[in-house]
Order: C-alpha cells, then sequence, then structure tokens
C-alpha cells in the first residue's frame, strides 16, 4: 500500500526478488530437462567413453585374432552408429 501500489513499492509481495526467483526456477526447471534428456537419449560424455571401451576391446580380439576383418568390420560399423 505504499506510494499508492497494491503490493509496496510496484513490485509485487516479493518485492524485487520475485522475478529473480521466477528466472532461478525458469533456468534450474531447463537444466533439469536438459539433463533428463541428454541421460535418456545417451547423449554425453558417459556415452562416448561406453562406446570408446567398446571399440578398444573389439580392436584387442582382431588383434589377438579371436575374430576374422569381416567379423571386425561389421561390429566396427555396428558400434560407430
Amino acid at each position: 500500500m505504499w506510494f499508492g501500489h497494491p503490493g509496496g513499492f510496484g513490485y509485487g509481495m516479493m518485492g524485487g526478488f520475485g522475478f529473480l526467483m521466477m528466472i532461478l526456477l525458469i533456468v534450474v526447471f531447463v537444466a533439469v530437462v536438459l539433463m533428463l534428456t541428454r541421460r535418456a537419449t545417451g547423449i554425453g560424455p558417459e556415452r562416448h567413453e561406453r562406446r570408446s571401451k567398446a571399440l578398444d576391446i573389439l580392436d584387442e580380439r582382431y588383434a589377438r585374432g579371436e575374430i576374422d576383418a569381416d567379423e571386425y568390420q561389421r561390429r566396427r560399423a555396428d558400434l560407430e552408429r
């Protein structure tokens, strides 16, 4: 009721912090959505590490002679998708 504004000073119930809290809430919401999306789709550093380990194992198996060149190429193509 100060200065003729129902919320006081014209900023509403929480003053200027209400606007900042709303921006913070939106930023946190967007961050959580992005994190969940990346985790669900497998995009990110974790996926690269898993793929890299799988390719390393495949390279080792080929080097030891456990798999032939055709199987190596086929499996490598599957992993690189």
